[in-house]
């Protein structure tokens, strides 16, 4: 339910509101490549401005995504090593249980009553 609600307010406002800043900026523009500023550029990159915004766009995610992702290596690892030792506990556990299975039952000797 909260996903289908997310969808709808904002992902779908933020596609059309990409759609529309596409159609807007649809004229070539050149972004220079020199950081010096020289009479004649080196680099030139010549396309639609709205291809420029699109790609700023997705490089911000990227950049975000991989911060992210470098942010929760502990927790990542603290979950890998938790991981690991619950897998030797219930090992443990199975052997154990299997050894119990194993045991014939022996009977005990009553302690006396006092």
């Amino acid at each position: 339910m909260w996903h289908k609600l997310v969808f709808v307010l904002i992902v779908v406002p933020l596609g059309v509101l990409l759609v529309a800043l596409a159609v807007v900026n649809r004229k070539p523009v050149e972004l220079i490549l020199d950081p010096f500023g020289g009479t004649e550029p080196g680099a030139t990159l010549q396309a639609p401005f709205f291809l420029f915004l699109l790609g700023a766009f997705a490089l911000g995610l990227i950049v975000g995504g991989i911060a992210t992702w470098f942010r929760q290596g502990k927790w990542r690892k603290t979950a890998r090593v938790q991981r690991r030792e619950a897998d030797e506990w219930h090992t443990r556990a199975d052997r154990l249980e299997k050894e119990l299975e194993d045991i014939e039952p022996s009977p005990h000797p009553r302690l006396p009553a006092k």
